[in-house]
């Protein structure tokens, strides 16, 4: 198999083997007019398996989805074929519309304009809690 490089673009690195697709559609990049390779289960040295999304246009990276989803992703910046920059993504302190309470009282199921906002409350776990109700987030 084949997947040319880019010359201009985003590479989204340490996907956990599996979640690319998750990615692909929280990020939206099916909504894009440009190339987006989706590479999954590449054999890696230090995670076994990985997938990498390749996006060959400049892209506006929402870092929050993307620690929600999986905090071990390394977001790389391409300019002229080259690396320009790495970032490394981390856990969220809280977010915002990303995921929806799915607690039937909670007040974001009657008043619809209400942001679905949610708090990190375990790190080590990664559990999230509606600032609402405190329902637990069910990923």
């Amino acid at each position: 198999m084949n997947i040319d490089s880019i010359k201009n673009g985003i590479v989204l690195d340490h996907i956990r083997a599996g979640r690319g697709m998750q990615i692909y559609n929280s990020l939206g990049l099916d909504q894009l007019d440009c190339s987006v390779a989706i590479i999954k289960n590449v054999k890696s040295s230090k995670m076994g398996k990985k997938d990498i999304i390749k996006i060959s246009d400049a892209f506006e990276v929402n870092f929050d989805v993307l620690g929600y989803i999986d905090p071990e992703v390394t977001v790389c910046v391409i300019e002229n074929g080259s690396v320009k920059s790495k970032h490394k993504v981390e856990l969220p302190e809280k977010i915002v519309n990303i995921a929806k309470c799915k607690n039937p009282r909670c007040i974001t199921s009657v008043e619809q304009e209400i942001d679905h906002v949610f708090k990190l409350t375990d790190r080590e776990h990664q559990v999230y809690r509606c600032i609402y109700c405190e329902s637990k987030l069910k990923k």
